[in-house]
């Protein structure tokens, strides 16, 4: 967390965005992700970003992007806007960054462009809670903290990465991206959680992808909690740096 918790996007924003498709990446509001980037058409598509807005959205290439590699494979139409906090060039041509997500978006349209990178048109999705479910929201967070204390492995709890976050008084719908992001799930899985607006949702899914539920909480079902997959553990965090 820092500074660049703040920074949200420019004032004259129109919804047109560079997309950086990756297989296995889906990146949420509220969190840092590494990048490092070779690429001659990212690396484009970087010094356009560095050069205006320091806008770069993170897209997942969905199951047969394989296939499709000398087009434009397809990719999942929720996607996370995220803004250069770091750059670093190397002496080979290449780059590191760190991209802090800010902002949830849906594509509308690609965009048909000269440049060697993709772009789209997109629309702001915004989180929110129904007016009927507020009250649960403190008990929720709470919920959801106790369940990610214990999925930290010990060694880790202690760094100050993870004890800052498990001692802030998050609001709900950041913690459930923190989490979302930290733990080890399908990239499905993350898209659907990325997806979903609806912060009480949200927090249902990511619960029960968890395979948790609060004693005498009924907001989702587990038809069968002998037999629930393990819960997945956090994965490293921050994450090491990506290749595209």
């Amino acid at each position: 967390m820092g500074h660049w918790e703040n920074a949200g996007l420019p004032d004259d924003f129109d919804g047109l965005v560079r997309l950086f498709p990756l297989p296995n990446l889906v990146l949420f509001p509220h969190v840092i992700q590494a990048l490092h980037i070779f690429e001659p058409r990212y690396c484009e598509m970087l010094s356009d970003s560095l050069e205006s807005d320091h806008l770069i959205t993170m897209a997942l290439l969905t199951p047969g992007w394989e296939t499709q590699i000398e087009g434009n494979p397809s990719i999942g139409d929720v996607v996370c806007i995220g803004r250069i906090v770091s750059h670093t060039p190397t002496d080979d041509g290449r780059h590191n960054i760190l991209l802090a997500g800010i902002h949830r978006a849906r594509i509308v349209s690609e965009l048909s462009v000269n440049t060697p990178f993709r772009q789209a048109r997109v629309e702001l999705l915004y989180d929110y809670v129904p007016p009927d479910c507020e009250e649960l929201v403190d008990r929720y967070r709470d919920s959801l903290l106790g369940v990610f204390r214990s999925l930290i492995p010990q060694d880790a709890s202690g760094s100050k990465t993870f004890g800052e976050l498990l001692t802030r008084q998050l609001p709900l719908g950041i913690l459930t991206d923190i989490v979302g992001y930290a733990v080890s799930l399908p990239s499905d899985a993350k898209l659907r959680l990325l997806g979903e607006t609806n912060i009480i949702a949200r927090y249902e899914i990511l619960m029960s992808y968890l395979g948790n539920q609060d004693e005498g909480d009924t907001t989702f079902p587990v038809s069968n909690p002998h037999s629930a997959p393990s819960p997945p553990r956090p994965q490293e965090f921050p994450p090491k740096f990506s290749d595209n």
